[in-house]
């Protein structure tokens, strides 16, 4: 039977899952909380504090195009929070595409973007629905500062960077290796794609605010490079990302050599089951609650073009909120009123930069951007 649900989260029992749900609550939002073990997604949806006051439904599902078309059928959008995406995403797209549904996800992997966009992104826009996978604090956030340096003509050229304090759940510890063990990462020059050095390792950045440098990495490529290479007021675009957690950070790519290391002649099979084996050592529990003193988010972008400087920097708190808030807000958007387009695109793109930085503030996760601009 169809649901009555206009919303579907898809891993509800994981820890963005079940801050999506709490977002859904605070709008109002009818939605069905729907995952592979009842018992798991029932124990996160009744954590959520006042989630009583919502109609919502709980449903196990076969984690299979068919299995969820059954499940999300009657749903106007379906927010996917299962990754890795580039491992279980599909099936979610087609459910979505099969039933006339708008599809969000948090995603980090760039390999995931570029390729749901060459499979799914015209079906999508035939259909009039929105396919915008990556709206996360990790990529939206800084698309936002990018937009607001871009609101001046003239620039061509975007150096972003997105620091946070916090700790990898396990999804995100997972998508880690499954971008190192089976992805390349570009970053975007001349309008052409070209990959980062696999053996660059850390690079060390200026972090504004601070005294102490930065240690990031390319973090798979980051969406940023996806979104801008059709904006024809970019040329290139090169992200980078890390923690404030510098031992943590040096701790990485040891982490990350000793698994390719074992997965070195090892079917694909093979290789899925060691990353699922390291992710467990790394991160096998949900991480704690986040804290706004504590978990900080920043994010930095210089644009440039021939003639003209901008610098904008977001500082933020709790980096997985943002993301969630910001599925809500799309979600929200989406069941009053149409897109500003379909297809593939990215939240900016389909909801506007503005707006979303508005929903932020209005919840008290970002500071008003900081802004200098020079021609």
């Amino acid at each position: 039977m169809p649901t009555d649900k206009p919303v579907v989260v898809y891993g509800a029992s994981g820890y963005t899952g079940r801050l999506v749900c709490e977002y859904l609550r605070e709008y109002g939002v009818p939605f069905l909380a729907a995952g592979r073990d009842h018992n798991r997604v029932k124990e996160a949806v009744e954590a959520v504090p006042g989630v009583q006051t919502v109609d919502h439904e709980i449903v196990e599902v076969e984690h299979t195009e068919a299995g969820l078309t059954d499940a999300f059928r009657g749903a106007k959008v379906v927010v996917n929070t299962v990754g890795p995406f580039s491992r279980y995403g599909h099936e979610a797209v087609l459910a979505s595409l099969n039933i006339g549904a708008h599809y969000t996800d948090t995603n980090g992997e760039q390999d995931w973007m570029i390729d749901a966009e060459a499979r799914y992104g015209s079906q999508f826009a035939e259909q009039g629905l929105l396919l915008s996978p990556g709206i996360a604090q990790m990529y939206t956030v800084g698309e936002i500062a990018a937009q607001i340096c871009l609101e001046t003509p003239g620039m061509d050229t975007l150096d972003i960077q997105v620091f946070w304090k916090g700790y990898p759940t396990v999804a995100s510890t997972n998508t880690i290796l499954t971008n190192a063990a089976f992805a390349k990462a570009y970053y975007l020059e001349h309008n052409e794609y070209v990959e980062w050095p696999p053996e660059a390792g850390l690079y060390e950045l200026a972090v504004p605010g601070q005294h102490e440098l930065g240690l990031a990495l390319p973090w798979g490529g980051t969406a940023h490079p996806v979104w801008f290479k059709k904006d024809p007021r970019v040329a290139s675009v090169r992200a980078l990302g890390g923690v404030f957690n510098r031992p943590l950070m040096l701790g990485v790519p040891q982490i990350v050599a000793a698994a390719i290391e074992k997965m070195a002649g090892k079917s694909d099979e093979e290789k899925y089951r060691i990353i699922d084996e390291q992710s467990a050592m790394v991160r096998s529990e949900m991480p704690p609650r986040e804290n706004p003193r504590i978990n900080i988010s920043l994010d930095s972008v210089y644009a440039s073009g021939p003639l003209g400087r901008a610098h904008c920097v977001i500082h933020g708190n709790c980096n997985y909120k943002q993301t969630a808030l910001l599925n809500v807000h799309a979600a929200a958007h989406l069941l009053q009123d149409v897109p500003r387009k379909v297809g593939f695109a990215s939240a900016c793109q389909a909801f506007g930069h503005r707006g979303l930085l508005g929903t932020l503030r209005s919840f008290g996760l970002v500071l008003d951007p900081i802004l200098e601009v020079h021609r």
